[in-house]
């Protein structure tokens, strides 16, 4: 169930004030009924009127992108920057990104039209686990690592306990890989955590997100979910477990 003026905004008719607008104004229809509750929730069996003409639903669609550094993870930049929609010219339908990656951070990026869908994979009690390969200036250790591993105070809190590990040490140029997997989503997260450490992100990636990978994939390149990843991570949000 979707908002009625979120379903109208969907369809291209209305910007979702103006749907509001319109609802208000008595000129939407469900199902014959004239609505004029801004809280209705219609469902996808339900014919929606807008001026006495039946709106087209979207299909829902679900795309993964592998984000090159660079790139606004928006829908428009009002700078002329390039954005993640971009990488997506042949689809008709209205797909924004389900969370962000900072512009100077690449990996792993879905998008979708569906707003349920996009809040159930955000939502930070369904823990939706995201893994990240960070380069690092200088060399954490141990102790530093475990400061991480248990959650470290940030200005807007404590954080939620990591998976971290150490993948590689280059003393020579006093720099170092490590792997680290949250599952909250704050903004510029992962930088600020090591930072807090004494130990700044020079380059990051996110490699995984929930079970989706970047196998076979490009900076820049991206593919369509299948419906069985989709009902996985539908149920990994919904449950916590994939059945």
């Amino acid at each position: 169930m979707e908002r009625l003026q979120k379903v109208i905004a969907h369809s291209g008719v209305a910007s979702r004030r103006k749907a509001e607008q319109l609802i208000i104004e008595g000129k939407v229809k469900v199902n014959g009924n004239v609505v004029k509750e801004l809280g209705t929730k219609v469902s996808s069996s339900d014919k929606v009127e807008v001026n006495g003409v039946q709106i087209e639903r979207e299909n829902k669609v679900y795309y993964l992108l592998y984000k090159p550094r660079g790139v606004i993870s928006a829908v428009t930049d009002d700078k002329g920057r390039k954005v993640v929609t971009d990488f997506f010219p042949e689809i008709e339908e209205r797909i924004y990104p389900v969370g962000r990656l900072d512009y100077d951070t690449s990996g792993l990026l879905l998008l979708t039209n569906d707003g349920e869908f996009a809040n159930l994979l955000m939502h930070p009690s369904n823990q939706i686990e995201k893994t990240y390969v960070a380069r690092l200036k200088g060399v954490p250790p141990k102790f530093k690592i475990r400061e991480l591993e248990k959650g470290i105070k940030l200005e807007d809190g404590m954080t939620a306990p990591a998976k971290v590990k150490v993948l590689s040490i280059d003393k020579k140029q006093g720099k170092s890989i490590a792997e680290i997997t949250i599952h909250e989503g704050r903004n510029r997260q992962v930088r600020r955590m090591f930072e807090a450490i004494g130990f700044p992100v020079q380059k990051l990636k996110r490699e995984r997100f929930a079970f989706l990978t970047l196998h076979g994939l490009n900076a820049g390149e991206g593919r369509e979910l299948t419906p069985h990843e989709v009902k996985q991570l539908r149920t990994l949000a919904e449950t916590g477990s994939i059945r």
